[in-house]
């Protein structure tokens, strides 16, 4: 039996073509140059949905311990006196409140200093 893919093909090219829209060149209007492009595209994209956590963590440690460095602690010792405090904030929160709320923060690192000694 003869199988025409007309109209699934069409689509499948259709569904790959929106896909490329905004590429450069024959990467938007050809379909085998598209493909290619799209299947490196979304391999980048998926990778870099892992980085970008990545990145946020290294955004705020830096945060941290420069705000850790004003009131004279490192990062390593304030993190470790804030679990012997029992105090638990994730590293995101302790960023914000180190850019917007530094009275606070100098707060937690006292309370940091206390639970070291």
């Amino acid at each position: 039996m003869r199988v025409k893919t007309g109209v699934v093909r069409r689509r499948r090219h259709k569904k790959i073509l929106k896909m490329a829209k905004g590429f450069y060149s024959g990467r938007r209007k050809h379909f085998r140059k598209a493909k290619e492009q799209i299947e490196r595209s979304l391999v980048y994209a998926y990778r870099d949905r892992k980085q970008r956590k990545r990145d946020f963590r290294k955004l705020w440690i830096t945060r941290i311990n420069a705000a850790c460095r004003l009131n004279d602690m490192s990062y390593s010792r304030f993190i470790h006196g804030l679990h012997k405090a029992g105090i638990e904030l994730d590293r995101k929160i302790l960023a914000d409140l180190a850019m917007n709320e530094p009275q606070t923060f100098a707060s937690l690192v006292q309370r940091a200093k206390e639970a070291l000694q």
